[in-house]
């Protein structure tokens, strides 16, 4: 297969930026992420509908003011929450208010006062056991405007008049007037299932239903599922996945499809591949990067890759994508509101392929071990850090794992981590405080 056969060679670069702009963006408006970003993605809308399609199964649906990639969900991420703009993940509550918010601009004209769409969402918020909204309660209306912010920000809201910060400190004295973009609303919220027709997230996965049938349609449907693994996945070790998507990821053509369509290398190692992102603009996380729980993470990466180097420690196989999506399921169906699914329609989900796993074994470090390298690492560069970690090295070393085991660097297990193969990039690197900046003498004036 070939991609973007339409696009020259002097063209190749403009359209892989679109590409890797939708990919990091399945969303793409006027002003998010940039107004450059509709523009780029409109030219090339014809091409990138065809490619994203037959290569990913993706649909990508455009209209005079919104971009929209339908992307196919193989398994459950919990690595890319919504985030508030001081980069707090969203919590169940705000995700609820998310969506009764998009619910509420759905029946609304084209502006609404802050306060207004405050009652339109408490109206609905109450009729779901344990969620609520107060407006008289201060975490409540800071729940709801991360919700609105969020949406500001992709252009389902355009701020007229006032201040939602203003209205969060004082509902009584302040006031925000939005326009509102339907066109963006409608876009925004587009699941593949009828969510009363389901009794588990599960459900919104892609599975084979039944539908594929025939040697070659299997063949096509296990290559798109192993391109979109590579592309949605910091890492992809063997492993982990089934033997059918095994061969899929070792062919070849797999990485010379994605390195034309993204612009990006597939690095092969004996354990996996990755797409490595040199652009740094298709990943939605970089590392190494700034702040203190990246830089931490770095630091810990290079004392659990020269631990492992020792030798000596005890191995166990990390839990199989199955399990993890299992795990992850579980955790979110249990705030499931099951009174609102209509169970005489709720479908049951076919069982998807076995993930049978070369039971590959790899190292195992203890809580208690990576705690004393926390604080190793803390009286070593501690002076390095913000302020607001130097006091609490255990929610530094949950931050940094977190981190690590996002990336698929390590694998979180009862009692503690264990180091995956890609950690073994980061075993050379070698760090340093850098001396605080000298400070100018103050000349004295007569």
């Amino acid at each position: 297969m070939s991609v973007a056969e339409q696009v020259s060679p002097l063209e190749l670069a403009d359209y892989q930026r679109a590409v890797r702009l939708l990919l990091a963006h399945p969303l793409i408006t006027e002003v998010h992420p940039n107004r450059a970003a509709l523009p780029l993605v409109r030219r090339w809308a014809a091409q990138l509908r065809t490619d994203l399609h037959e290569l990913l199964g993706y649909r990508l649906v455009t209209t005079a003011n919104t971009a929209r990639l339908l992307r196919v969900q193989d398994d459950l991420d919990l690595t890319r929450p919504a985030v508030t703009r001081t980069d707090r993940p969203f919590d169940r509550r705000r995700y609820a208010y998310l969506v009764l918010t998009l619910a509420a601009l759905g029946r609304s004209g084209t502006q609404i006062a802050l306060s207004e769409l405050a009652e339109a969402v408490a109206a609905d918020a109450t009729r779901i056991d344990g969620l609520g909204l107060d407006t008289e309660r201060k975490p409540d209306r800071d729940a709801f405007v991360d919700a609105v912010t969020w949406l500001t920000e992709r252009g389902a809201l355009a701020l007229a008049d006032g201040s939602a910060a203003d209205w969060a400190s004082s509902p009584d004295r302040a006031e925000a007037l939005y326009d509102i973009d339907r066109e963006v609303v409608f876009a925004i919220y587009r699941p593949n299932r009828v969510l009363q027709h389901l009794g588990s997230v599960t459900g919104l996965l892609e599975t084979d239903r039944g539908l594929v049938q025939g040697v070659h349609r299997i063949r096509e449907a296990a290559a798109r599922r192993a391109r979109r693994l590579v592309l949605e996945r910091p890492v992809v070790y063997y492993a982990d996945v089934s033997e059918s998507l095994r061969g899929q990821l070792r062919h070849p053509g797999l990485a010379e499809d994605l390195e034309r369509l993204t612009g990006q290398a597939v690095e092969r190692r004996a354990e996996g591949l990755a797409l490595i992102d040199a652009s740094g603009r298709l990943s939605d996380v970089r590392f190494p990067s700034g702040g203190t729980p990246s830089q931490a993470a770095l630091l810990l990466s290079t004392r659990i890759a020269a631990q492992v180097a020792k030798g000596k420690l005890p191995t166990m196989p990390a839990p199989t994508a199955a399990e993890r999506t299992e795990a992850s399921a579980a955790r979110i169906d249990a705030g499931l509101p099951l009174r609102g699914v209509v169970a005489e329609l709720t479908v049951e989900e076919p069982g998807t392929e076995p993930e049978t796993a070369e039971s590959a074994l790899y190292p195992f470090l203890t809580d208690a071990w990576l705690k004393g390298a926390m604080k190793e690492l803390m009286s070593i560069y501690g002076s390095a850090f913000a302020i607001a970690w130097r006091g609490d090295p255990d929610r530094l070393l949950r931050e940094a794992l977190r981190l690590l085991s996002a990336l698929g660097l390590v694998a979180r297990v009862e009692g503690g981590v264990l180091a995956l193969p890609l950690l073994a990039r980061y075993r050379a690197t070698t760090a340093e405080i850098k001396p605080p900046p000298a400070k100018r003498p103050v000349k004295e004036t007569s």
